[in-house]
């Protein structure tokens, strides 16, 4: 299967696709250093250094199943959080164009995740946990059991967090070099079990697909 994982990161969503069927997968990241620690987490996919939503309107024919998890800040509810101090933003309406992109363009599956945004969703999602999933076939009304076990945070709340969610990811940010903070990088991060179920839904469609075409014209 051809996959297109735009916005990669490290690959949270991707990391146990290997397990679903034979993927074939090009990863699309801006961020330089998480390309490169994407490119050693997962050295057979291809990874691209690029603006992830021109390359999907460049080169979205070439793929079975595209994944995209545009940035989420200018989304989310967080933005009025009393702790949190943010600069006032536009909304980055790219969510939406890809969206309507692939809703008209694309003739294979895709999903398009973000954060439950702080104002009613201007495309009616699907709810999955604290995420929205915009897709082209139907998701399973659970994704995961898996939750971040948080330890003890009586010392140092940030640095306790951080290295849970790295536990919880199974990532190792020690040697990334970037702008980004790591904490960040990893509580925006995709549950690997999510992205799993929702590639075992994906294969399922197209293996059902395929088994009756097979049948109609065998």
């Amino acid at each position: 299967m051809k996959i297109l994982n735009l916005y990669a990161c490290l690959g949270g969503n991707r990391y146990k696709w290997d397990e679903v069927t034979d993927v074939e997968v090009t990863a699309v990241e801006w961020d330089e250093e998480l390309a490169r620690l994407y490119q050693e987490r997962f050295p057979n996919d291809k990874v691209i250094v690029a603006d992830a939503h021109q390359y999907l309107l460049e080169h979205y024919k070439e793929f079975d199943f595209i994944w995209s998890s545009p940035p989420c800040p200018t989304h989310s509810k967080a933005r009025f959080a009393r702790h949190e101090s943010t600069e006032t933003q536009y909304p980055d309406m790219k969510l939406y164009q890809e969206i309507l992109f692939l809703q008209n363009y694309f003739k294979g599956k895709f999903v398009v995740e973000n954060v439950i945004p702080f104002y009613t969703p201007l495309i009616p999602a699907l709810k999955r946990g604290r995420h929205l999933y915009w897709t082209n076939f139907n998701l399973p009304n659970k994704l995961s059991d898996r939750r971040v076990n948080i330890g003890d945070k009586s010392t140092d709340v940030k640095n306790h967090e951080f290295k849970d969610l790295q536990d919880f990811h199974k990532i190792d940010l020690t040697t990334y070099k970037g702008t980004q903070r790591k904490d960040k990088i990893a509580r925006n991060l995709v549950d690997y079990e999510v992205g799993k179920t929702i590639l075992e839904t994906v294969f399922g469609i197209i293996k059902s697909k395929d088994v009756s075409q097979t049948s109609m014209f065998g």
